[in-house]
């Protein structure tokens, strides 16, 4: 049975006293909390120690966050820098304007950063977030709802967003429903996720090679969410900037899944000589020249004395995906 339409909310801030509460933020974070927290039962899955993704979080978060404001800021700086007090809503974030693809570049900037210090690598703890930042993604969506901002052409669907006269766009009369696109692309990465999630389960795919179904899934959507959105945005030969920003991602994550493909590394940590100890004392050094003794203690869940590594029996014990 569908509803008449979809009202707009009553607010989006709550005070405690003098301190203000918005939605806008309170949804961010439940999206980077739900994400630290999946990723690292993924990763523990995998092998590997969940309390690095903790550590990665320390840094990818902040470095997310500013870059999804820089990039925000650079396409659109007519809002930011047409007079000297418009550049101190650059500092503004709670009332909108962090754009995903400058929260991805450099999130995954910081992210490297930790991995790095650890001494680990990259690709799994990627393949291990590939699902969950479209879940964050998902999640994070009704920030826009409560901010009442990004949504679509008029519709006459039942399901149509109401939105108050306050942040009703010019030349649109009042009562005028929109396309929820918060609504649509918030199911649509949820979806992805849980695909995403699945085929990383039945398929049995290299290091890296999940991470890219992400530039996959995620672009195709946003693609669509740009031809119905209403807001002002810089086009270019007729298509808006992030709708050409998605394309290319589209061509990088197939880059990297071809390239991750032919490097042919596991995604997995248990069962891979590289972060075990060798016998005898020795260190087993892997591809990135780091060696197994050095990283074994971040990179991978503690294991007893009697444990054995015996290859077949890790996978097994980690949930390695089968083909089927």
């Amino acid at each position: 049975m569908f509803v008449a339409s979809i009202p707009s909310p009553e607010q989006g801030v709550w005070y405690i006293g003098p301190i203000p509460l918005r939605a806008y933020g309170l949804i961010i974070v439940t999206g980077m909390i739900v994400a630290v927290w999946w990723t690292s039962k993924r990763y523990a899955k995998r092998g590997g120690n969940p309390d690095l993704l903790y550590d990665v979080a320390m840094w990818a978060i902040p470095f997310g966050i500013v870059g999804a404001r820089l990039y925000h800021v650079v396409t659109t700086p007519e809002n930011y820098f047409a007079s000297p007090e418009s550049m101190l809503r650059i500092l503004k974030i709670w009332e909108g304007g962090l754009a995903i693809w400058g929260g991805v570049f450099f999130g995954a900037l910081g992210a490297w950063i930790a991995v790095r210090r650890a001494g680990c690598r990259l690709a799994p703890v990627a393949d291990s977030l590939a699902p969950a930042l479209l879940l964050a993604q998902g999640i994070g969506r009704w920030g826009n709802y409560f901010n009442q901002e990004l949504f679509g052409s008029p519709t006459t669907l039942p399901w149509g967003l109401e939105i108050d006269d306050a942040h009703l766009p010019a030349g649109y009369p009042s009562g005028t429903l929109f396309h929820p696109t918060f609504l649509y692309e918030s199911l649509w990465n949820v979806s992805m996720a849980a695909l995403i999630a699945w085929a990383d389960r039945r398929f049995r795919f290299k290091a890296g090679q999940v991470f890219a179904l992400y530039f996959f899934a995620y672009p195709v959507g946003r693609i669509w969410m740009e031809t119905m959105r209403l807001d002002e945005a810089r086009e270019f030969l007729g298509i808006r900037l992030n709708a050409w920003t998605s394309i290319l991602m589209l061509f990088l994550g197939a880059a990297i899944f071809m390239i991750a493909g032919k490097l042919g590394h596991s995604t997995q940590l248990l069962g891979d000589e590289r972060f075990i100890p060798a016998s005898g004392g020795k260190k087993a050094v892997g591809s990135e020249g780091v060696s197994a003794e050095s990283v074994a203690g971040e990179c991978t869940e503690p294991r007893s004395h009697g444990d054995h590594h015996d290859g077949e029996g890790d996978l097994a014990e980690v949930g390695a995906p089968v083909s089927r």
